[in-house]
């Protein structure tokens, strides 16, 4: 793992993300799931169980069965023909979802997405398809991640849009490759008015007792992969939560603690959230959007798009990672 190598991973976001939505442009990556399909289960571990998870929320919403789970249970969905098993890893080689995926093998249609085609995941799978998000030279997933969502939301589009198996339910599906060019914009401009931002982030986040990540349930993946982020690179204490959970479970935190967060907005709890970091003086930073009495916010391009943030609300989290992180060199 390497600082500055995952900041150039961070700042090619933009072209990759040109990139995959040229690719899905010209071809359509889910185009041998069979017909027939009655429940989706997503396999994964770490970044993929996150963009899994909200993948698979959204498949609920339009009327699909799936589910999300740890790849590392020892219990789950029984292998059958009418499921679809997405089996996720950026690196083709995580060795929990190597054992959950074997057991779906030849008995339930098995999907690899993973950024390394070549890799231990695609052996035996029924179809492959490739992030397409380059070599992460700095160790850390990061474009895979954003990837990982991007297709995901392309797949939901295959199995409950026009012509998919809850298509009623679902109604038309959004141009993906639009909003992946879309995003593309929305990363570029936090990198290029990084000036503008980050050395103000950076102080903020900056306490004795670990950064504290909040969002929307139908964003979550984005509190857990920036917690993820600062765990991995800087090893700082983090921890990410549900903005309406957070008051069943983190309130109690910012009791005792120097409690600093950042908060993705767009939770009908939002306020009931900020309601007690007022009362109790504690810092947050919002992304995305404002919030009465939050010590500053950062806005980008699209942010009013809820699928835009979504797949690019965690850089915030990931330039702080890399700042912090290269301080330690």
């Amino acid at each position: 793992m390497n600082p500055e190598l995952y900041l150039a991973d961070l700042e090619a976001k933009p072209s990759a993300l040109a990139g995959l939505a040229s690719a899905l442009e010209t071809d359509d990556p889910f185009d041998g799931i069979p017909a027939g399909i009655r429940r989706v289960l997503f396999l994964g571990m770490g970044s993929s169980r996150y963009a899994a998870g909200v993948a698979a929320l959204r498949l609920r919403a339009a009327g699909v069965d799936a589910v999300a789970e740890y790849a590392s249970a020892a219990t789950s969905y029984p292998a059958d023909p009418d499921t679809l098993v997405v089996a996720i890893s950026a690196t083709g080689g995580s060795r929990e979802t190597l054992d959950a995926v074997a057991r779906h093998r030849g008995r339930s249609f098995v999907l690899a997405l993973t950024n390394k085609p070549d890799s231990a995941i695609t052996e035996g799978a029924d179809l492959v398809v490739p992030m397409l998000a380059g070599e992460e030279r700095g160790g850390v997933s990061c474009r895979t991640f954003q990837h990982t969502i991007g297709l995901l939301l392309a797949l939901r589009d295959r199995l409950a849009g026009a012509g998919g198996v809850r298509a009623e339910v679902a109604g038309p599906g959004r141009d993906v490759p639009g909003l992946l060019r879309r995003t593309a914009e929305a990363t570029a401009d936090l990198l290029e008015r990084r000036d503008r931002w980050l050395d103000q982030a950076l102080t903020l986040l900056d306490g004795p007792d670990g950064v504290y990540t909040i969002a929307p349930a139908e964003r979550l993946s984005s509190a857990e992969q920036a917690a993820l982020m600062f765990r991995e690179g800087p090893r700082r204490a983090a921890d990410a939560c549900e903005t309406g959970d957070w008051s069943h479970v983190d309130v109690y935190l910012t009791k005792t603690l120097d409690y600093r967060a950042i908060l993705f907005p767009g939770s009908r709890y939002d306020d009931q959230a900020m309601d007690w970091i007022r009362q109790r003086g504690s810092t947050v930073l919002t992304v995305g959007g404002e919030l009465p009495d939050a010590k500053a916010a950062v806005r980008y391009l699209h942010d009013d798009d809820p699928d835009v943030a979504l797949l690019t609300e965690t850089l915030v989290a990931e330039l702080v990672a890399a700042h912090w992180w290269l301080a330690q060199r």
